[in-house]
């Protein structure tokens, strides 16, 4: 019973995060974050790499932002104004163009661009799909060591032959797939969640 709540308990959890990451859209910024066309002109047509920096340096100063390096510099790189504008990153082929706020990835598996508004929810189901991988392959691994035992008759008379276990050999493919389907997406979340963590502690994005 106690398995069967732990296994309950986070697949609820795997599931939430997940329909979490799929339903919720990525908001865009507001346009006192765009840059001006003017602004976009004049950077791309200077060639010279000292003058535009400083035109960089020009429109950060207009952003309503508020964190700064402990010399009062911004925490963000002047570069990525322009490259990236602020990480917000316009994605043409959907099918309506907008523009995604902390624009990480646009991720396959959960059919949606990962960005400021649910990039909490895809940790969290990363993490909750590591768990749930890991709890499947420690509770299928006891059933993968029976899977090479056999039938041992006792010497003694008194005691009864102990049974065989997984005689059937449509439950050892079945024991075997399961143990191997998990510790396989337990390994690759594992790679994939800690490269993640990574990026959060040193406040970076994919792109």
């Amino acid at each position: 019973v106690a398995y069967l709540v732990v296994f309950h308990i986070l697949f609820v959890l795997f599931v939430w995060t997940y329909w979490k990451s799929v339903f919720t859209l990525p908001i865009q910024p507001g346009k006192k974050f765009h840059m001006s066309y003017a602004d976009q002109e004049r950077y791309e047509n200077e060639e010279r790499p000292e003058v535009q920096r400083q035109i960089l340096a020009e429109i950060a100063r207009k952003l309503p932002v508020y964190t700064r390096t402990g010399n009062g510099g911004f925490a963000v790189d002047l570069q990525l104004v322009m490259k990236y504008q602020l990480r917000i990153f316009h994605f043409s082929f959907l099918s309506f163009c907008r523009c995604v706020l902390k624009m990480d990835h646009h991720c396959p598996w959960v059919n949606n661009c990962i960005g400021f508004s649910n990039y909490k929810f895809f940790l969290l189901f990363l993490a909750y799909s590591l768990l749930y991988c890991l709890y499947i392959a420690a509770t299928v691994f006891k059933y993968f060591i029976k899977y090479w035992t056999v039938t041992r008759h006792s010497p003694e008379p008194w005691r009864s032959p102990e049974p065989a276990c997984l005689t059937n050999g449509r439950s050892k493919f079945h024991i075997l797939f399961l143990l191997f389907v998990a510790i396989m997406f337990f390994v690759s979340l594992m790679f994939l969640f800690g490269y993640h963590c990574w990026l959060v502690s040193r406040n970076r994005s994919t792109l």
